[in-house]
């Protein structure tokens, strides 16, 4: 069987692999990708959010990406009914990245990895990961390619980045239930054939159409829209009789009052795809000779657009400890990986919570707005989620839901006072 030797074999191409891969590849390190898929591929999460950035531009793939011209992202909106809140990242609390993009993720993960290509880096599309053997950190991987030729690939640690793949999670069993409810989701493009002018018709927006139901809207720079539907997956099952997807998304649809009229009788450009139960979690991020990165570890929600800000969190970070450990240093990976992603992933957990429960809605449409609040929860939404400066970072435990408790309570002593 052919051989491969290589200080790095990272599993995926998705931005956590690309990120990872061009870190270490700048930094003198042997490195490798494999992918299962041929790029361009559908995939979603397609909604950024400032953090990201960081991670583009430290690796050397923000130019590729910028020469785009993806649409930016600025901030994103929130509706419910007759009532608006728009977050805008250049008014947030923690220093950071004021804007991102929104981005048919097809295109975009093609970009990265035809620049990590450019690079110099050996990335093998339609390879398959079959097997893997560790020998204390080092670690032997049996690929299959298109052809259906085998190889080894021996490398001294392997980051897997394979998102909903899961690799090594699925290989080494690794999957645990997550903490969230089982929520599912249904998306697809359309041609955005009514799109209005101005920012209106490129503004990110979540429209609820109930506390824990929403739809998504996210304009691209080539005239396109993604839709999305989200909500607990009895619901989303309920919304076709057949398991009709590209049914269930029209009767979503028709259940918002902001954009029946946009998005009624628009073609889908591809049949809705669904995500069911998509929350993921794993018993541990790391192990002897290998990291979980991006969703191969945890995937919350796609509320807040946080899966490729952790993807790339975790694997930027993941890549820094691995160099480090191959210039012989001692890592401590629990206190300096997991620990530093989880006090992350837990802040962004509450908020998910609390988004279901109604309590940070609350917070968003309460009239009049408190700026500083707002100011601190923009943060949050921005991922800068390990800035303990912001009390809505240190605090997000009981903050959300005691501030609701008393905005809910000023509510009825209000209406006590002036009733109706």
């Amino acid at each position: 069987m052919r051989q491969e030797f290589v200080d790095v074999l990272v599993i995926g191409a998705g931005p956590s692999g690309c990120v990872s891969a061009s870190y270490l590849h700048n930094n003198g390190v042997k490195v490798k990708v494999v992918e299962k898929t041929k790029f361009p591929r559908l995939v979603v999460g397609e909604s950024l959010i400032p953090r990201v950035m960081d991670h583009f531009d430290e690796a050397g793939l923000f130019e590729a990406l910028d020469a785009m011209n993806f649409e930016k992202k600025l901030g994103a909106r929130f509706i419910r009914g007759e009532e608006i809140c728009v977050f805008d990242f250049s008014n947030k609390f923690s220093e950071g990245w004021d804007w991102t993009w929104q981005v048919p993720r097809a295109d975009f993960d093609n970009t990265l990895a035809q620049e990590v290509i450019r690079k110099g880096i050996d990335l093998e599309f339609e390879s398959e990961v079959l097997a893997v053997e560790f020998n204390g950190s080092d670690s032997i991987t049996t690929v299959k390619d298109k052809e259906g030729n085998t190889k080894e690939i021996h490398a001294k640690f392997i980051i897997d980045s394979s998102g909903y793949g899961r690799v090594l999670p699925r290989l080494l069993d690794l999957d645990t239930p997550s903490k969230l409810d089982p929520h599912s989701s249904i998306f697809t493009h359309v041609k955005d054939v009514n799109r209005p002018e101005g920012e209106e018709g490129t503004l990110i927006s979540f429209d609820i159409l109930e506390t824990e139901v929403w739809l998504w809207v996210i304009p691209f720079s080539n005239g396109n829209t993604s839709l999305g539907v989200v909500g607990p997956t009895e619901f989303i099952n309920s919304l076709s009789t057949n398991k009709d997807n590209a049914e269930a998304l029209k009767n979503a649809i028709q259940l918002s009052e902001y954009y029946i009229k946009r998005f009624g009788g628009v073609d889908f450009l591809f049949e809705p795809v669904k995500l069911e139960n998509y929350s993921r979690s794993v018993k541990k991020m790391y192990g002897n000779g290998f990291a979980l990165t991006g969703n191969s570890s945890e995937f919350l929600d796609p509320v807040f657009s946080s899966g490729v800000a952790f993807a790339t969190e975790s694997g930027m970070l993941s890549a820094k400890l691995i160099h480090r450990q191959l210039q012989g240093e001692k890592i401590d990976w629990e206190v300096e990986f997991t620990q530093y992603m989880k006090s992350g992933i837990g802040v962004f957990t509450t908020y998910v919570k609390e988004w279901y429960t109604g309590n940070l809605q609350t917070l968003f449409f309460h009239q009049p707005e408190n700026p500083e609040v707002k100011r601190k929860i923009c943060a949050v939404l921005a991922g800068y989620v390990w800035d303990q400066e912001n009390p809505f970072v240190k605090k997000h435990d009981n903050v959300i839901k005691n501030m609701a408790h008393l905005l809910r309570l000023e509510q009825e002593q209000r209406t006590i006072k002036n009733p109706e």
